[in-house]
């Protein structure tokens, strides 16, 4: 928080930690003192190559760290077991969410040629709020008081960027911004969105079994959140044909909802938005006018060399004269 003593965040952070050693399994064990570490957001294990941390500032190689490739093998398997599903060579890409929120991914060889990855994304145990962002300067108050406006204003928003330039964080915090008396419905393919609100519900995806039935796609939860009466309807990464189901329910009086969404740039975001909609059958005429309608506003995050994240722009939804989708770029002073 702005203007905290030392002692509240060192206070904050061994609370960060006791939590986070409570949530612990046994499995968890041979990473404990890199999951301890409230300033770790991810670990990545590269088979027997060895171990790299992320503490906020890029990725560094742990040095101590020594595992084989026969034991990172069964490291990924107890991972998955943990998360409740089974890992092997008919199924070597297993994607779970464990208790305490923490998000492991595992490849297993041959797809991956080196040897077993696992790529573990860690959550921050104290939810960010705006001015935890503002301080860390991820925007300047300027932009702030335009991002609260369009949450009070109920815009619907699309959050972009790149994989880990703080788009879930962005969008939770500015979430965390809307009336206690208002449903927030949350669908996403791995639970990662945490809301400081009493009334927010979540929707995961099932992935399928071995046998390939029983999955529950983003698609289908879209469907079901809208019988849920949302005030505000939040999926939290629009990868396929789920954009067209969003679209619909943005156009369908779903004020206030929101989205995030890889891009590479705040102008790239179309050409990304017409990828999907193709997997959805909607051609680029169709798209941009759904866009249009449902999106008020775009903000694109960044992740700098240095690790710092930050609002890079935003920008509105617009048609050219070719009825293309096109973002027209916000200036805000």
């Amino acid at each position: 928080m702005p203007g905290e003593g030392a002692e509240r965040r060192a206070s904050r952070g061994a609370s960060a930690i006791a939590r986070r050693h409570e949530a612990r399994h046994p499995v968890l064990a041979p990473l404990a003192p890199y999951l301890d570490d409230p300033n770790v957001t991810d670990l990545f294990v590269n088979g027997a190559t060895g171990l790299f941390v992320d503490r906020g500032a890029g990725v560094e190689r742990a040095p101590e760290w020594r595992a084989t490739e026969e034991e990172v093998r069964d490291l990924a398997v107890a991972l998955i077991g943990l998360g409740g599903r089974h890992i092997d060579d008919a199924s070597p890409c297993v994607d779970v969410r464990l208790t305490g929120g923490i998000r492991a991914h595992a490849v297993l060889p041959p797809v991956a040629p080196e040897g077993t990855l696992i790529s573990l994304r860690v959550p921050r145990q104290d939810v960010a709020t705006l001015d935890d962002l503002e301080e860390r300067g991820m925007f300047p108050a300027g932009v702030r008081r335009h991002l609260e406006r369009a949450i009070g204003d109920r815009v619907n928003l699309l959050i972009t960027g790149a994989a880990g330039a703080g788009k879930t964080t962005l969008l939770a915090a500015l979430l965390s911004q809307t009336p206690s008396y208002e449903r927030i419905v949350t669908i996403e393919d791995v639970a990662e969105l945490r809301i400081a609100h009493p009334h927010h519900v979540r929707l995961e995806a099932r992935q399928p079994n071995i046998e390939g039935s029983g999955g529950v796609g983003l698609a289908r939860l879209v469907r079901e959140a809208l019988r849920m009466r949302p005030d505000r309807l939040v999926v939290g990464e629009c990868r396929g044909e789920e954009v067209r189901e969003l679209l619909s329910a943005l156009n369908t009086g779903h004020d206030g909802g929101a989205g995030t969404l890889h891009a590479n740039g705040l102008h790239d975001v179309p050409a990304r938005l017409e990828a999907l909609g193709a997997l959805a059958a909607m051609d680029d005429l169709a798209l941009a006018r759904q866009v249009v309608s449902a999106i008020g506003l775009v903000v694109h995050v960044e992740r700098r060399p240095d690790g710092a994240r930050r609002v890079a722009g935003a920008g509105r939804p617009a048609v050219d004269g070719a009825g293309r989708l096109t973002i027209e770029e916000a200036r805000w002073d």
